[in-house]
């Protein structure tokens, strides 16, 4: 049905929400089983998310991956468990503190990821401030479990800029802020939807593709070995990096056009059923 050679696949990018997870954002017993078989045949899991190293932990110690992981869309390349950053891309303080303003002077709720430091450098870990408790902090602890802490963000650490900042609004807010950005900013900004109320923005050099070069450099991987998996707007870098994409059925029209193949949703175990078909029984 695909023509993936399953004896040349040595890793899977995997997207965690819409893609990996189940609408409610838990990892069915189906997916977590039938990835620690491709793990235990040798098979790398790099989980390419937008999610903190935190908020993706619980998933990663579920199916028992190791290695790197992009976290943050690509703004930290991180070795786990270890904790070794293998690399980073923050965003310049210039267009934070542009976001601050817009987001105070229309009302509109943003947050911001500042690294935490270790002997003045970045370590594997994050900050997460917002400037008021509202109903979209609220919304982002429940779908995360970050909550995050409240403060003036134009005062606070991170003078060398931080991992990423994000808009919680409505999509038609969104379109209105993105073009802002770009106007302002051009190639200086990455701005990409993650969700459908989530409108990151983050330093050029940070996406998901960009991200799974370094974990493919540091694996000695070429793309004709991997497979990405993804939903959204965030996920088409990975598209491009990987020899092969997958989008489940619930994807976004234009992600499920640029993948290799469209799978089951993620209500359905999509991801699973596909490598059920594709790597385990093959094999």
């Amino acid at each position: 049905m695909y023509t993936i050679k399953p004896e040349t696949i040595k890793a899977l990018a995997l997207d965690l929400d819409g893609t990996t997870l189940r609408p409610d954002n838990t990892l069915s017993a189906r997916t977590i089983r039938t990835l620690r078989i491709c793990i235990d045949r040798g098979i790398r899991v790099i989980i390419c998310t937008g999610r903190s190293i935190e908020a993706a932990e619980p998933y990663r110690l579920a199916l028992g991956a190791v290695g790197p992981m992009v976290y943050f869309n690509g703004a930290e390349v991180v070795d786990m468990p270890g904790g070794k950053l293998l690399n980073t891309a923050f965003l310049d303080r210039e267009v934070l503190d542009f976001c601050v303003d817009l987001s105070r002077n229309q009302g509109i709720y943003f947050q911001v990821y500042f690294p935490v430091l270790s002997g003045g450098a970045p370590a594997a870990g994050e900050l997460l401030m917002a400037e008021g408790q509202t109903e979209e902090t609220e919304m982002y602890r429940k779908h995360t479990g970050i909550q995050a802490v409240i403060g003036d963000l134009k005062a606070a650490p991170g003078q060398q800029g931080c991992i990423k900042s994000m808009f919680i609004t409505d999509p038609a807010t969104q379109d209105l802020i993105r073009p802002k950005l770009i106007e302002q900013f051009g190639s200086r900004v990455y701005v990409t939807r993650t969700h459908p109320a989530f409108l990151e923005i983050l330093h050029p050099g940070a996406s998901k593709g960009l991200g799974l070069q370094h974990a493919m450099s540091y694996l000695n991987l070429a793309p004709a070995e991997l497979i990405a998996f993804g939903d959204e707007e965030n996920d088409l870098p990975l598209f491009t990096t990987a020899g092969f994409s997958a989008a489940p059925a619930n994807a976004k029209e234009s992600v499920r056009k640029a993948a290799t193949m469209v799978i089951g949703s993620n209500g359905e175990d999509g991801v699973a059923a596909f490598l059920e078909e594709v790597l385990i029984r093959s094999h």
